[in-house]
């Protein structure tokens, strides 16, 4: 097995705790003159726990390893890998699934109890 350093360590242990699919968490460690790149690769699955709403766990997970780095005089980059057609296929995914009809949605169950109250008062 390959030598791991502190800041791939550090990234996996991270990654690791926060998404459902540990197992397939796993990384690859690049120098050349711009610094050291950490190529990350994690189920699909887990792809929208990694980035976070609007990239904020991704972009905390940088920051976090960009200090780790400067700790080592160590300019560290961290890419999440996202094999091709990911994208496509997700989007794929949604459009297959039916928007609710206007009559539909009145028709369904209220989700809370304040939206059964609402609905009751016909508001």
């Amino acid at each position: 097995m390959a030598e791991e350093f502190k800041d791939q360590q550090f990234i996996e242990f991270l990654v690791k705790s926060i998404v459902n699919h540990p197992e397939d968490v796993r990384t690859e460690r690049t120098v050349d003159e711009r610094g050291v790149l950490i190529t990350l690769y994690i189920n699909q699955d887990d792809m929208g726990y990694v980035i976070g709403r609007q990239g904020q766990t991704a972009r905390a997970l940088r920051i976090l390893l960009k200090t780790v780095g400067a700790k080592e005089n160590a300019r560290v980059n961290l890419k999440i890998f996202e094999p091709e057609g990911a994208r496509q296929a997700h989007q794929d995914q949604k459009v297959t699934e039916p928007a609710p009809e206007a009559g539909e949605e009145a028709a369904a169950a209220p989700a809370s109890p304040i939206d059964q109250d609402l609905a009751d008062l016909g508001i």
